[in-house]
């Protein structure tokens, strides 16, 4: 599972709850620009439109040995393929609840291509707070420890 993109900032930005596997819509020439991994995550997020999940504004470039005939938007929403018992249960979770559909990563699956996502709760200013401060304690113990 050769991992192509990770969207770093989703984990300190958001406290994620389940994590899902989705398939994604994609152009033969946008699978031949990710597997040869120009993909990237950074500001995306999870959409719902009318009964279907879309990635939004995930940056798939154009292949470089594509026509340049054919016309490309490098940051078209991109439709996610899943059960559709799992994408009403997200849609509730999404409109109901308030959460926020959070694209970690994406990888290959054999010869597909593959996005995790995770239902996520955004976080206050001061939970971000607390997070890196508890990442430095720990920092400086594990040196402390490393140096005894």
């Amino acid at each position: 599972m050769p991992v192509i993109a990770v969207n770093k900032r989703a984990g300190f930005d958001y406290t994620l709850g389940e994590h899902y596997e989705a398939g994604l819509v994609l152009t033969g020439a946008e699978v031949k620009s990710v597997k040869t991994g120009h993909a990237s995550l950074k500001g995306s997020f999870v959409t719902v439109k009318g009964n279907e999940l879309y990635l939004t504004n995930s940056l798939i470039p154009r292949y470089a040995h594509s026509h340049r005939d054919t016309k490309h938007d490098d940051s078209r929403p991109r439709k996610l393929l899943l059960r559709k018992r799992e994408i009403r249960s997200l849609i509730g979770k999404a409109r109901v609840e308030g959460l926020t559909l959070v694209p970690l990563c994406l990888y290959t699956k054999k010869q597909l291509v593959k996005l995790e996502f995770a239902v996520g709760k955004g976080k206050k200013a001061y939970d971000k707070r607390s997070a890196i401060s508890q990442r430095e304690t720990k920092r400086r113990i594990e040196r402390a420890l490393r140096a005894h």
